[in-house]
């Protein structure tokens, strides 16, 4: 059962907080929204940081090596904020081979990787049987490799393209679903997730599966025992009360999948991640910022249910409030004490730089995400911050804690409390400085360094 509300209780109040940080309290949508305006930063900072503390002791915090390989980058979704996407005919479209993605997987296992991430554009040329193919031949080639691919947008759109039995949308999902698990699909990330309310939504996602149709494929991959992640990209047209509705969403599925499913076996969201959104090569960000005068068009339409109408201020989807890191570290600590059925939060320094992803840890994160040799999607937005593994380890052992290697499920692979940590093994680290990251496309005949990206 999830912990009670106190809704009638002020949320700056010490002794919710306490109770909150404990698990014993669960806030309401109104409390975290006020939270978020009311509640200076160091001290939202704090006691998120409690909470995580209660869920993850005081000692360890994690990354996982693993690699983000965008298999094609043909997409009939058009969504405002992307700058990934082709079209097929277009000069830069790919799709890679078998034999290419396996390759990947390959140098990754040689640098001690766990896991890969694999998304792609929603390309209506791969019939279900490459994805099939794909998974069975990773799966021998490569077997101790977790595959964590496909996320909700491109599941959605696996139905409308091979058009599978059943009576309903939910029944096709656990047919294509059955067929992908069975191939070797292990979970899903949670991709495409962007903001749930619908005008937001309607706006920056043309093509793109509503909230109710992205949370469904979620719960029919909970039903059938695998294990999902959560995302949420902020800082464009939406309002304040979008995010917190957006974590609100989450939380309540997750309250339904582990009452429909967990005594069975079922799966769960394991983990939440919030980053800002990225403008550069980007059609929305070409949007004029606001002014900072009068009300945020977005504050204006958004609703804490999520029902907020585009008519309600004329320049909606027009400016653009862009997240620094005060609003980072807020919207992060805010979701570290709403989703009190979550167990990880993850850290988005790969949009932010590596100190406010430091920083991030004292603000709920546990997790400094992925140790990656590839990333396409962020860095064709104009973002590119890239990390060694040893710097990474540094940030996090500078930063209070011990670094660990962890796997999919958050099990702790290697813990490095010795001196024969990759840090601690550092003596020039200038070595680091220059260090790059791979992205489809780029001529190299040999595997690039381990840098680190946004992973979900």
């Amino acid at each position: 059962m999830p912990p009670p509300q106190r809704p009638q209780v002020d949320p700056r109040d010490a002794g919710l907080l306490a109770d909150v940080s404990a698990g014993n309290v669960r806030l309401s949508s109104e409390q975290a929204l006020q939270l978020y305006h009311e509640m200076p930063l160091a001290e939202l900072g704090y006691w998120a940081d409690a909470r995580c503390r209660t869920l993850h002791g005081e000692h360890i915090r994690t990354y996982v090596i693993d690699r983000n390989i965008n298999y094609t980058n043909v997409c009939t979704a058009k969504c405002t904020f992307c700058a990934f996407r082709r079209d097929a005919g277009d000069a830069e479209a790919y799709t890679l081979t078998n034999a290419e993605i396996i390759a990947k997987v390959n140098e990754l296992q040689s640098i001690g990787g766990s896991q890969i991430l694999m998304q792609g554009g929603m390309n209506p040329d791969l019939p279900l049987s490459w994805y099939q193919t794909l998974l069975c031949e990773l799966g021998e080639a490569c077997p101790d490799v977790h595959v964590h691919a496909f996320s909700p947008p491109e599941i959605v759109e696996f139905v409308h393209f091979f058009d599978p039995p059943g009576g309903d949308f939910r029944a096709k999902v656990r047919w294509v679903l059955e067929r992908l698990q069975a191939a070797g699909l292990k979970s899903i990330p949670g991709g495409g997730g962007e903001i749930f309310a619908s005008a937001v939504r309607r706006k920056i996602g043309l093509g793109k599966c509503s909230a109710d149709i992205w949370l469904t494929v979620m719960h029919v991959a909970h039903e059938l025992g695998m294990n999902t992640s959560a995302t949420m990209m902020f800082g464009h047209i939406e309002g304040i009360a979008d995010r917190i509705h957006h974590m609100d969403l989450v939380r309540k599925w997750q309250d339904k999948s582990l009452s429909d499913f967990e005594r069975d076996g079922g799966g769960r969201y394991m983990a939440f991640i919030s980053w800002p959104f990225q403008r550069e090569n980007t059609p929305l960000g070409r949007l004029p910022d606001w002014d900072d005068e009068g009300d945020f068009p977005g504050d204006v339409v958004a609703q804490l249910d999520g029902n907020g109408e585009k008519s309600a201020d004329t320049d909606f989807g027009r400016r653009l409030r862009l997240a620094g890191a005060s609003a980072y570290l807020r919207t992060q600590a805010i979701s570290r004490l709403m989703l009190d059925n979550i167990y990880s939060i993850g850290a988005s320094w790969v949009t932010m730089g590596p100190h406010v992803g430091q920083l991030a840890l004292s603000f709920g994160a546990n997790d400094m995400g992925s140790v990656m040799m590839e990333e396409n999607v962020v860095s064709a937005a104009g973002t590119t911050y890239c990390l060694s593994e040893p710097v990474l380890c540094h940030l996090i052992r500078d930063a209070g804690f011990t670094p660990a290697q962890r796997d999919n499920t958050y099990d702790l692979l290697t813990v490095h409390d010795s001196d024969l940590s990759p840090d601690l093994q550092v003596d020039d680290w200038s070595e680091f400085r220059e260090a790059k990251l791979h992205v489809q496309g780029e001529c190299s005949d040999e595997p690039v360094p381990v840098t680190v990206g946004q992973a979900d």
